[in-house]
């Protein structure tokens, strides 16, 4: 969600903060501001909109100084508008303070401080923390981290915070719990905070990811300091950052979502690399062969997720029941501990998350810890609270995703899980193993495969722009597929503000049939498999009742090229690896029409990339 960025070194901080809150765009945010302390106190600018509205704003007044702290705002409480806008300062204007995530307990806190005096300007629960955090060095007479401290020990909720002191500008204060923090620490003395590592790659390659419930003192005299909530003193741990500056640049791509969707065949690769050896007919996968007794033993495995990932997981439970033959249930990660779940000790559960950060997800962890299960995590980035929260998983190594709109992390995904699958399937024997070497095969040549399906852009933007205007669609799928339509209609929704719905196709005619006629595009996915005829019988019920058919079919298809309107052609494979396959057309169908329509595919309106609050 919020994007959070602070500076402290002996550089000029507001031009590395607002490279830093560009950088962070990609997260999603309505609002923008910067809090930077000048020989006369705190230079505050922050306006609703965009990064852009702020140096516009900042433009006609000047801002040096050598430390500040910048935020982008996703709103949660309150609108989004200039007084809401972060940073916010306490009641006697010296502490300012930048915060991503929720303060649940803050109409409790609230009330406390305005019987005892304090009067706030904004809907904020951000604002009631610094107030709080005031509140209590004004009372107590400690400094600024031993009060941020205290305060954060009587804090219920989410939080990732940077507090800055207008008499003291050699000083920052960060502290988080449940929502990402990384600090970086330049050679030259220089100290930079972020909420994740795209701010930072440029300046340094050593950086600290902060734990939950920690606090850190930036100085400029004594460095890093961190302590728990509890007061127990850290040994901060330094570890390099693998992110290349390039990743988190465009490379002659008109957005970031079009360098995504191409870039798919080489994340694709990079997830099966070092995991599949077709010579010895192995899969290895650490995080399973680590805990080979949990996954032979698993009475269930329950997979939890949210967004594109939990389309993700609807895959996985096919891979997993078909290769493994282990029941599997996949839950809405939102949803999950809201149910009061049956969680055993022998269940396995599989947490998707793409930047591993998700709140929701991570919940869902916390709940399946505290009844005994095996946490498996499956996540794009090093070192988030995910990958550290879990008992053993796999990355998926598809590099930074920074448009909004998921695509080559579904694709890695999906990649990460058939290896799973195949990796649990060889070691409880419920393949043979000529399947299991096709499966092998097949999977190293995708691709390959990838990069034709690709070629079929020209043939996806005609189709965008014949049905750009329909206010409707629906998307078809079976088995393997269903996952894909439903994947495919999310994508259209994303970008483009389209309704569209996926469905399995054989549930069209148990109510969505109603829908359809001569403005209805239907897009279904009929490739040759088990399903093939069934599917026809499904494209040639829409065609009687007028609606306009899009096919993605295997090169060649005959029969759905005599039923269909548009047909998009993809390679032949396994039914159970098509969905790395037929999700690429969509991708490029829901951008072009998005791009058509005017639409930002790389921010669309009201979403962002890391959902680090409930």
């Amino acid at each position: 969600m919020c994007g959070i960025v602070g500076y402290l070194g002996n550089d000029e901080a507001y031009p590395i903060l607002i490279k830093g809150l560009r950088r962070l765009e990609y997260r999603g945010y309505d609002s923008a501001g910067v809090a930077i302390i000048g020989n006369s106190g705190f230079h505050l600018h922050k306006c609703k909109g965009k990064v852009a509205d702020l140096e516009s704003l900042v433009a006609s007044n000047p801002s040096p100084g050598s430390i500040g702290i910048g935020h982008t705002r996703w709103a949660t409480h309150g609108a989004p508008n200039d007084v809401n806008a972060h940073p916010h300062t306490s009641g006697d204007g010296k502490l300012a303070l930048i915060h991503n995530g929720i303060i649940e307990n803050y109409a409790t806190l609230k009330a406390e401080l305005i019987n005892r005096g304090h009067v706030f300007k904004s809907e904020t629960d951000t604002e009631v923390l610094i107030h709080f955090i005031e509140d209590v060095r004004n009372t107590t007479g400690v400094d600024l981290f031993e009060a941020t401290r205290i305060a954060l020990s009587e804090v219920v909720g989410a939080y990732a915070i940077v507090v800055i002191d207008r008499e003291n500008p050699n000083q920052l204060i960060a502290a988080k719990k449940s929502s990402p923090m990384v600090i970086g620490i330049g050679s030259d003395g220089d100290f930079y905070i972020a909420s994740d590592a795209t701010p930072i790659i440029e300046y340094t390659k050593n950086v600290v990811y902060m734990e939950d419930e920690e606090v850190a003192r930036i100085d400029r005299e004594d460095g890093l300091k961190i302590v728990t909530i509890q007061n127990k003193q850290k040994t901060p741990y330094i570890q390099a950052l693998e992110m290349k500056l390039e990743a988190i640049e465009k490379g002659g791509y008109d957005s970031f979502m079009l360098k995504e969707i191409h870039e798919q065949p080489r994340s694709i690769r990079d997830s099966i690399r070092g995991r599949l050896n077709l010579n010895l007919g192995m899969v290895k996968m650490s995080g399973v062969d680590q805990h080979a007794d949990k996954w032979m033993n698993a009475s269930r495995i329950i997979i939890v997720a949210c967004g594109t990932s939990w389309h993700a997981g609807l895959v996985a439970e096919y891979l997993f029941e078909e290769f493994c033959r282990i029941p599997v249930e996949v839950e809405y990660a939102s949803e999950f501990r809201y149910r009061n779940p049956v969680i055993l000790p022998g269940d396995i559960v599989i947490a998707i998350s793409q930047s591993g950060e998700t709140a929701d997800t991570l919940a869902a962890i916390e709940l399946a810890k505290s009844h005994g299960a095996h946490i498996f995590g499956v996540c794009n980035v090093v070192g988030s609270t995910i990958s550290r929260a879990t008992h053993s998983g796999a990355y998926t190594h598809a590099g930074p995703e920074i448009g909004v709109a998921s695509t080559k992390a579904f694709t890695a995904q999906v990649t990460v899980l058939f290896l799973i699958a195949l990796s649990v399937a060889q070691k409880k024997g419920t393949m043979s193993h000529e399947r299991i070497h096709r499966l092998m095969a097949e999977l190293n040549s995708i691709p390959d495969k990838v990069e034709e399906v690709l070629l079929t852009n020209a043939i996806v933007e005609t189709i965008a722009e014949i049905h750009k205007d329909h206010r409707n669609a629906l998307y078809l799928g079976r088995g393997y597929s269903f996952p894909v339509a439903l994947e495919g209609a999310l994508k259209l929704k994303e970008i483009s503000y389209i309704h569209a719905e996926g469905y399995p196709a054989a549930e069209m005619k148990h109510g969505p049939i109603a829908l359809i006629d001569e403005e209805m595009p239907v897009f279904v996915i009929a490739t040759q498999g088990h399903s093939y005829e069934k599917v026809v019988s499904n494209i040639q019920e829409v065609k009687a009742r007028k609606g306009k058919i899009i096919a993605i079919v295997n090169s060649g298809d005959k029969v759905v090229k005599e039923l269909a309107d548009h047909l998009i052609e993809i390679p032949k494979t396994d039914d159970s690896l098509v969905p790395i396959l037929s999700v690429i057309p969509l991708q490029l169908l829901a951008y072009h029409v998005a791009v058509m329509r005017g639409c930002n595919v790389d921010q669309p309106r009201n979403l962002a990339k890391s959902v680090t609050v409930e």
